[in-house]
Protein backbone atom coordinates (compact mmCIF):
# COMPACT_ATOMS: atom_id res chain seq x y z
CA UNK A 1 0.00 0.00 0.00
CA UNK A 2 1.38 3.28 -0.91
CA UNK A 3 1.66 6.20 1.79
CA UNK A 4 -0.68 8.49 -0.20
CA UNK A 5 -3.22 5.33 0.12
CA UNK A 6 -2.24 4.95 3.61
CA UNK A 7 -2.72 9.55 3.99
CA UNK A 8 -6.11 8.91 3.04
CA UNK A 9 -7.23 6.15 4.53
CA UNK A 10 -6.19 7.87 7.65
CA UNK A 11 -7.84 11.00 6.82
CA UNK A 12 -10.88 9.34 6.10
CA UNK A 13 -10.94 8.15 9.95
CA UNK A 14 -10.36 11.61 11.33
CA UNK A 15 -13.00 13.24 8.82
CA UNK A 16 -15.47 10.24 9.78
CA UNK A 17 -15.40 10.87 13.81
CA UNK A 18 -16.69 14.18 13.43
CA UNK A 19 -20.17 13.47 14.87
CA UNK A 20 -22.64 15.67 12.65
CA UNK A 21 -25.16 14.35 15.27
CA UNK A 22 -23.80 15.81 18.29
CA UNK A 23 -22.32 18.58 16.65
CA UNK A 24 -26.21 19.68 15.88
CA UNK A 25 -28.20 18.73 19.06
CA UNK A 26 -25.51 20.97 20.82
CA UNK A 27 -26.31 23.81 18.17
CA UNK A 28 -29.92 23.53 18.61
CA UNK A 29 -29.39 23.06 22.52
CA UNK A 30 -30.88 19.66 22.03
CA UNK A 31 -29.90 16.41 24.20
CA UNK A 32 -27.27 14.06 23.51
CA UNK A 33 -28.51 11.84 20.72
CA UNK A 34 -25.95 8.97 22.85
CA UNK A 35 -28.55 9.60 25.92
CA UNK A 36 -31.99 10.09 24.02
CA UNK A 37 -33.89 7.95 22.15
CA UNK A 38 -32.81 5.11 20.88
CA UNK A 39 -29.14 6.21 21.69
CA UNK A 40 -27.77 6.41 18.32
CA UNK A 41 -26.35 9.74 17.09
CA UNK A 42 -27.88 9.73 13.53
CA UNK A 43 -29.69 11.76 11.41
CA UNK A 44 -33.28 9.40 12.84
CA UNK A 45 -32.76 10.05 16.30
CA UNK A 46 -31.71 13.62 15.99
CA UNK A 47 -35.34 13.77 13.88
CA UNK A 48 -36.86 12.63 17.01
CA UNK A 49 -35.08 15.29 19.44
CA UNK A 50 -35.22 17.77 17.02
CA UNK A 51 -37.17 17.52 14.12
CA UNK A 52 -36.69 17.70 10.91
CA UNK A 53 -34.02 20.85 10.33
CA UNK A 54 -31.30 19.30 12.70
CA UNK A 55 -31.85 15.85 10.88
CA UNK A 56 -31.20 17.43 7.84
CA UNK A 57 -27.96 18.97 9.09
CA UNK A 58 -27.20 16.19 10.33
CA UNK A 59 -27.76 14.17 7.42
CA UNK A 60 -26.19 16.41 5.21
CA UNK A 61 -22.73 16.28 8.21
CA UNK A 62 -22.98 12.57 7.65
CA UNK A 63 -22.84 12.29 4.01
CA UNK A 64 -19.72 14.92 3.29
CA UNK A 65 -18.34 12.84 6.01
CA UNK A 66 -18.26 9.79 3.09
CA UNK A 67 -18.42 11.76 0.25
CA UNK A 68 -15.19 13.97 0.95
CA UNK A 69 -12.55 11.85 1.08
CA UNK A 70 -13.82 9.66 -1.36
CA UNK A 71 -14.17 12.01 -3.95
CA UNK A 72 -10.40 12.95 -3.13
CA UNK A 73 -9.20 9.74 -3.01
CA UNK A 74 -10.82 9.15 -6.75
CA UNK A 75 -9.77 12.24 -7.89
CA UNK A 76 -6.14 10.80 -7.17
CA UNK A 77 -6.91 7.99 -9.41
CA UNK A 78 -6.10 5.10 -6.31
CA UNK A 79 -7.83 1.75 -7.21
CA UNK A 80 -11.12 0.68 -6.24
CA UNK A 81 -10.03 -1.52 -3.35
CA UNK A 82 -8.11 1.53 -2.46
CA UNK A 83 -11.60 3.40 -2.48
CA UNK A 84 -13.12 0.93 -0.78
CA UNK A 85 -11.07 0.58 2.18
CA UNK A 86 -11.21 4.42 2.44
CA UNK A 87 -14.54 4.62 2.38
CA UNK A 88 -14.74 1.73 5.17
CA UNK A 89 -12.25 4.29 6.88
CA UNK A 90 -14.36 6.51 6.84
CA UNK A 91 -17.77 4.91 7.92
CA UNK A 92 -15.48 3.38 10.78
CA UNK A 93 -14.79 6.87 11.64
CA UNK A 94 -18.60 7.21 12.31
CA UNK A 95 -18.82 4.48 14.10
CA UNK A 96 -16.13 4.67 16.46
CA UNK A 97 -15.29 8.44 16.32
CA UNK A 98 -12.40 9.46 18.04
CA UNK A 99 -13.56 12.68 19.36
CA UNK A 100 -16.04 11.69 20.85
CA UNK A 101 -15.14 8.68 23.10
CA UNK A 102 -15.56 5.76 20.24
CA UNK A 103 -19.41 5.95 20.68
CA UNK A 104 -21.03 6.62 16.85
CA UNK A 105 -23.44 5.82 14.87
CA UNK A 106 -24.73 3.41 12.13
CA UNK A 107 -23.11 5.02 9.30
CA UNK A 108 -25.65 4.27 6.15
CA UNK A 109 -25.52 7.65 5.43
CA UNK A 110 -21.93 8.42 5.45
CA UNK A 111 -21.42 4.77 3.39
CA UNK A 112 -23.91 6.33 1.05
CA UNK A 113 -22.07 9.86 0.76
CA UNK A 114 -18.48 7.41 -0.12
CA UNK A 115 -20.82 5.94 -3.54
CA UNK A 116 -21.49 9.53 -5.07
CA UNK A 117 -17.87 10.18 -6.21
CA UNK A 118 -17.71 6.96 -7.87
CA UNK A 119 -21.36 5.89 -9.14
CA UNK A 120 -23.90 8.62 -8.70
CA UNK A 121 -26.31 6.48 -10.66
CA UNK A 122 -25.92 3.89 -7.99
CA UNK A 123 -26.13 6.30 -4.95
CA UNK A 124 -29.42 7.72 -6.54
CA UNK A 125 -30.80 3.92 -6.74
CA UNK A 126 -30.40 3.55 -2.78
CA UNK A 127 -31.92 6.50 -2.34
CA UNK A 128 -35.00 5.46 -4.04
CA UNK A 129 -34.54 1.88 -2.30
CA UNK A 130 -34.55 3.46 0.87
CA UNK A 131 -37.25 5.40 0.64
CA UNK A 132 -39.82 3.01 -0.63
CA UNK A 133 -38.92 0.34 1.63
CA UNK A 134 -39.38 2.60 4.33
CA UNK A 135 -42.15 4.25 3.02
CA UNK A 136 -43.95 0.73 3.22
CA UNK A 137 -42.62 -0.73 6.38
CA UNK A 138 -42.27 2.86 8.29
CA UNK A 139 -39.08 1.13 9.91
CA UNK A 140 -35.73 3.29 9.73
CA UNK A 141 -33.53 0.13 10.05
CA UNK A 142 -34.85 -2.69 7.91
CA UNK A 143 -34.73 0.16 4.84
CA UNK A 144 -31.15 0.23 5.68
CA UNK A 145 -30.45 -3.32 5.86
CA UNK A 146 -32.84 -3.72 2.66
CA UNK A 147 -30.71 -0.38 0.80
CA UNK A 148 -27.19 -2.06 2.14
CA UNK A 149 -27.68 -5.42 0.64
CA UNK A 150 -28.72 -4.30 -2.70
CA UNK A 151 -25.68 -1.87 -2.91
CA UNK A 152 -23.32 -4.43 -4.20
CA UNK A 153 -25.88 -6.18 -7.02
CA UNK A 154 -26.48 -2.12 -8.30
CA UNK A 155 -22.82 -1.86 -8.34
CA UNK A 156 -22.63 -5.38 -10.20
CA UNK A 157 -25.41 -3.98 -13.10
CA UNK A 158 -24.01 -0.39 -12.84
CA UNK A 159 -19.78 0.03 -12.25
CA UNK A 160 -18.62 -3.33 -11.70
CA UNK A 161 -15.46 -2.45 -10.49
CA UNK A 162 -16.39 -1.12 -7.33
CA UNK A 163 -18.50 -4.42 -6.34
CA UNK A 164 -16.07 -5.49 -4.33
CA UNK A 165 -16.06 -2.08 -2.17
CA UNK A 166 -19.42 -2.25 -1.66
CA UNK A 167 -19.99 -5.95 -0.51
CA UNK A 168 -17.12 -4.51 2.18
CA UNK A 169 -19.13 -1.56 3.26
CA UNK A 170 -22.44 -3.91 2.94
CA UNK A 171 -21.12 -6.36 5.70
CA UNK A 172 -20.02 -3.29 7.60
CA UNK A 173 -23.23 -1.83 8.11
CA UNK A 174 -25.28 -5.00 8.24
CA UNK A 175 -22.80 -5.95 11.37
CA UNK A 176 -23.16 -2.95 12.66
CA UNK A 177 -27.03 -3.38 12.78
CA UNK A 178 -26.64 -6.81 14.26
CA UNK A 179 -28.54 -5.70 17.45
CA UNK A 180 -31.60 -3.69 14.89
CA UNK A 181 -31.70 -7.36 12.97
CA UNK A 182 -32.57 -9.18 16.20
CA UNK A 183 -35.57 -6.24 17.41
CA UNK A 184 -36.56 -7.21 13.82
CA UNK A 185 -36.64 -10.90 14.10
CA UNK A 186 -38.50 -10.11 17.59
CA UNK A 187 -40.42 -7.60 16.13
CA UNK A 188 -39.59 -5.31 18.74
CA UNK A 189 -38.12 -2.70 16.50
CA UNK A 190 -39.12 0.41 16.53
CA UNK A 191 -40.78 2.19 13.57
CA UNK A 192 -42.49 5.58 13.05
CA UNK A 193 -46.26 5.28 12.51
CA UNK A 194 -48.30 6.92 10.66
CA UNK A 195 -50.38 9.27 12.39
CA UNK A 196 -54.31 8.32 11.80
CA UNK A 197 -56.37 10.69 11.15
CA UNK A 198 -59.00 12.31 13.54
CA UNK A 199 -62.62 10.58 13.12
CA UNK A 200 -64.92 13.45 13.89
CA UNK A 201 -67.00 13.48 17.52
CA UNK A 202 -69.97 11.76 17.82
CA UNK A 203 -70.74 12.81 21.16
CA UNK A 204 -72.07 15.90 19.65
CA UNK A 205 -76.30 15.99 19.07
CA UNK A 206 -77.48 16.37 15.20
CA UNK A 207 -78.41 20.45 15.18
CA UNK A 208 -82.63 20.61 14.68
Amino acid sequence: MSALALLMIVFAYLLGSVSSAIIVCKAFSLDDPRLRGSGNPGTTNVYRLGGPVPAGLTLLGDILKGMIPVWAAYYLDLSPIILGLVAIAACLGHIYPLYFKFQGGKAVATALGAMFPVASEMALLLIVTWVIVFWVSRVSSLAALITVALSPVYAWFIKPQYTVPAIMLAALIIWRHRTNIIRLWRGTEVSFQRKAKKKPSTSQKPNE
